[in-house]
């Protein structure tokens, strides 16, 4: 990669691709025993497929002058902020609804600037890439050598086409001490669900970065009006009206997706990292085995396509970039002296659900001890970077909820398969790395669940009395599950079988964090309705958690 930027970028010219088919011929030699090594090296060739080729063999340029209609229909991006270092993001898509963007075969270049003021008149780096029709045309820009703790604008150019602005910063030296770190997380954007109205609310916030924590999109077919949407005005193309399977399907629906105007503003205003669960590839799937039962070497070759698809559209580095069915998306960022994120994956490592994933008691199935929510090698990793954190906040971003959540009254409840419930061996052992490795102030942030929770980390959940190890907070949908309502049904059942849980609300909007030295502030933001746009934002509850003693109190 090169030291001041990186390329990136596909398309698809039809449904299905030449992609798609190679996956589908690469599978039957993946099989069952896709783990042992030689067959795992097999996987890792026969789906590191449809890369930019080189020399003669390579796309043709595209001669700019010839792109006559607006190629940066689905906004730009940033992620992922380092010290020395920001991630930008855009991908060209004159005709987005189309399989191919517009743009067919070809390779386009695309000239990118980073300015410290929005009129671009103290441009600092600039540089070209090539938008690859192998990546969809999407271009991931890695300019480096930057100084910490800088807020920068940037845009791209392709002929007399220039994008919209964007505002990222880099993320303060490592162990320099900063004054305080405010982020938002969010999660779960149905887009038949209703409109990102949270999402346009969160571009007006003041905040240094977005987690965003699973399902940016649903494998869900999209009816032509939008769904709850309603649309009067436009009709959805019926490419939408199908689940995602294939890499041309993938890609199509994060195409829609990034065409909502809220989103791009959103994403224009923050610096994002993202983590993906289990919609942006498939319901409820659990690494190699998906909700249907289908052959793993099947429902690999989906897999496959789903990850490539997911780091084609979100600003993320070449780390990030699937070689084969496999993706490392689990990784670690710093803000100075004050926080380290652990950004987990759950899904690609885990375990299969026990009890079919239904809502069950724990059982021997459930509770045995070799079953695992991350995977043994990001255990690892997440414990190893515990013990040598030396930041005064350690903030754990994932997916599922961790605490422990009973359903009803019953002196055996049951609980989720799917969430840290399910797993309890795993989150044990976390749990007891946390206490070895003497996190003071643990934060855990969750999304998936389509509602707002605010846990105290228990030592025993079992055990209201027992000592408090941590925080956790659960954002609720952006859009998932329409317009949502202040007290589910089972309100009063979870709020009395959980004495750990402190705040449940389920309505649509995001989580404010503000981390400062003396302790953590919480603000869980919400709008009223998402299936009409333009819901005023309000505040349903706020929390603040301090520094040394764990525990949530309202604010």
């Amino acid at each position: 990669m090169a030291r001041t930027g990186h390329h990136t970028a596909p398309t698809e010219p039809r449904h299905p691709s030449p992609h798609d088919a190679v996956l589908r011929a690469a599978a039957p030699h993946v099989g069952r025993r896709r783990f042992l090594t030689l067959t795992a090296a097999a996987a890792a060739l026969a789906f590191a497929t449809n890369l930019p080729a080189q020399g003669a063999m390579a796309a043709p340029v595209s001669r700019t002058r010839r792109i006559t209609e607006d190629p940066f229909t689905l906004g730009v991006a940033s992620g992922d902020p380092l010290p020395d270092s920001v991630l930008l993001w855009t991908r060209l898509a004159p005709a987005p609804f189309e399989a191919d963007g517009g743009l067919g075969e070809k390779r386009v270049p695309v000239r990118w600037e980073l300015s410290l003021d929005e009129r671009f008149l103290s441009v600092v780096r600039s540089g070209t890439a090539t938008a690859f029709p192998e990546y969809g045309h999407s271009v991931h820009v890695d300019v480096r050598g930057l100084p910490p703790a800088t807020v920068f604008h940037y845009r791209f150019r392709v002929g007399s086409w220039i994008s919209e602005t964007g505002r990222t910063r880099t993320a303060p030296a490592a162990g320099a001490a900063t004054p305080g770190l405010s982020l938002a997380s969010v999660a779960c954007q149905r887009y038949s669900d209703g409109y990102y109205t949270a999402h346009r609310h969160l571009a007006q916030e003041d905040v240094d970065m977005v987690l965003h924590l699973g399902d940016y999109l649903y494998e869900y077919a999209v009816d032509a009006t939008g769904g709850a949407r309603g649309y009067t005005d436009r009709r959805l193309p019926a490419v939408f009206d199908r689940e995602a399977t294939t890499l041309a399907d993938y890609r199509m629906r994060y195409a829609l997706y990034k065409s909502d105007a809220d989103l791009r503003a959103v994403h224009a205003a923050h610096p994002f990292v993202v983590a993906w669960d289990d919609h942006e590839t498939e319901n409820n799937y659990a690494g190699t085995v998906d909700e249907n039962g289908d052959p793993p070497e099947q429902f690999l070759v989906r897999r496959a396509a789903a990850y490539r698809a997911f780091w084609e559209n979100q600003p993320l580095r070449a780390s990030q970039l699937p070689s084969s069915p496999d993706a490392r998306l689990y990784r670690r960022l710093s803000w100075g002296s004050l926080a380290q994120f652990d950004i987990l994956d759950t899904r690609q490592y885990r375990s299969d659900q026990a009890y079919g994933d239904r809502p069950h008691v724990p059982g021997a199935e459930s509770t045995d001890p070799s079953r695992t929510m991350t995977g043994d090698a990001q255990e690892r990793w997440l414990i190893d970077g515990w013990r040598s954190s030396k930041a005064l906040w350690n903030v754990m971003p994932q997916q599922v909820c961790f605490a422990q959540r009973r359903f009803n009254l019953d002196a055996v409840s049951t609980v989720s398969m799917d969430a840290w419930d399910g797993y309890p061996a795993s989150r044990r052992r976390v749990m007891d790395a946390a206490r070895s490795a003497g996190l003071a102030n643990w934060l855990v942030l969750s999304g998936d669940v389509h509602v707002g929770y605010a846990f105290d980390l228990k030592e025993n959940f079992d055990d209201p009395r027992s000592r408090t190890v941590g925080t956790e907070l659960t954002c609720t949908s952006i859009a998932s599950g329409r317009d949502g309502s202040v007290r589910p049904d089972n309100w009063d059942t979870l709020m009395t079988a959980n004495p750990h849980m402190k705040f449940y609300n389920g309505k649509r909007g995001y989580v404010r964090v503000d981390l400062g030295h003396d302790a953590a502030r919480a603000a869980f933001r919400t709008v009223s309705a998402v299936t009409r746009p333009g819901a005023p934002l309000a505040t349903a509850a706020s929390f603040v958690t301090e520094v040394g003693e764990p525990g949530l109190k309202p604010a």
